[in-house]
């Protein structure tokens, strides 16, 4: 069984005030996007990565942050899309040799602090069942709105803060990309496309320091997290 893993870092970075895209913002001396690289590098149990940035980003891409690292699972540096769902499913099609039962996992090049066993656990559900989600529950009451007044109050129990890596057999996310691509559906992460197939996404527990870094804010808290690690039993970030 084949395991490739689409990297998307195609995100403009609107929120950062740094003039540079997030991926490559620097997280202790080393981009943020070679950090997440290198866990997959350094996973046994992946095969081959796919790097999804922006087109005109590619030789940039190249040259500060695979080159650099020597990266050696790099199948190809993918042009992304105006949407991160074309962005991925441009890497779908960039990997089209893949067999059925392969598995894919997608996963945001700007989650850095990602763990190996959560990695690892993902793609056991994957193989067992319709996909891995992996999420963390939601600490905090939600509140639904409409025009600024509460109109509902979900149950907490129920509510989930969906994370990536997300795992799927190519064949299940490939048909899920193509569904949504035909009829112009833009879903809100990949395990949407795949239950508008009507298939069973699995949750995996996930971790709360596996943060996307999207704010000055989230960079404060990944050098804390990083710091912390550091200081304690080693992992592959």
């Amino acid at each position: 069984m084949h395991v490739v893993a689409l990297v998307p870092a195609a995100g403009m970075g609107k929120r950062m005030a740094a003039g540079i895209n997030k991926q490559y913002l620097m997280l202790r001396g080393k981009p943020i996007l070679a950090h997440t690289l290198t866990l997959f590098e350094k996973a046994p149990f992946v095969d081959a990565v796919y790097v999804i940035v922006p087109e005109d980003e590619i030789p940039y891409c190249r040259e500060n942050v695979l080159e650099p690292y020597g990266f050696r699972k790099i199948a190809g540096i993918v042009a992304g899309g105006r949407e991160r769902q074309q962005s991925v499913y441009n890497g779908l099609q960039a990997a089209a040799g893949m067999q059925s039962d392969d598995l894919v996992i997608i996963h945001d090049g700007v989650r850095p602090l990602l763990k190996l066993e959560l990695l690892e656990r993902s793609l056991e559900v994957a193989r067992r069942y319709d996909g891995a989600l992996v999420a963390v529950p939601v600490k905090d009451t939600v509140k639904s709105v409409a025009a600024g007044v509460v109109v509902g109050t979900p149950r907490r129990e129920d509510l989930w803060l969906a994370q990536t890596p997300q795992t799927f057999r190519y064949e299940i996310i490939r048909e899920a990309h193509d569904k949504a691509d035909r009829e112009g559906y833009l879903g809100t992460d990949d395990a949407s496309l795949v239950e508008r197939l009507g298939k069973r996404v699995h949750i995996v527990m996930g971790d709360y320091r596996n943060i996307k870094i999207t704010t000055p804010e989230d960079m404060l808290l990944a050098e804390a997290f990083l710091e912390e690690t550091c200081k304690g039993p080693k992992i592959l970030a």
